[in-house]
């Protein structure tokens, strides 16, 4: 059983960074890709960044290109997001997915297992 653990979350002023980690356990994590997606109050969960299982191709949703930055470590069985430039619509709770077969990595419909979420608001 896979089990995907998300930490770091937490209040940040506009402007400033936040770096979000997510552990998985239970499963062959370094064959597999991983995404962030995110949900904010009111709003459907949207897609924010991917990573596939080798760490060498990475892809962003258009309102956080450039401002954030997906990256994994398979030795410790963790993917990371960090966050710059943070603004107060990036505000929400932060979920980290993982996909076990090679489908579009911008829907979340084809990840097969999601974590807990972790809150992250930006406010002054």
């Amino acid at each position: 059983q896979v089990e995907l653990v998300e930490s770091g979350g937490g209040l940040v002023q506009p402007g400033l960074s936040l770096t979000i980690s997510c552990v998985a356990s239970g499963g062959a994590f370094h064959m597999s890709h991983m995404g962030w997606f995110r949900q904010a109050p009111g709003k459907e969960r949207e897609f924010v960044a991917a990573i596939t299982w080798s760490g060498v191709l990475t892809d962003y949703a258009n309102s956080v290109k450039g401002r954030f930055t997906i990256s994994r470590d398979n030795s410790k069985n963790t993917v990371y997001l960090q966050m710059n430039s943070l603004k107060p619509e990036d505000t929400g709770v932060y979920y980290c997915a993982q996909a076990r077969g090679s489908k579009s990595l911008y829907n979340g419909r084809n990840y097969d297992y999601w974590g807990q979420g972790t809150q992250v608001t930006v406010s002054p």
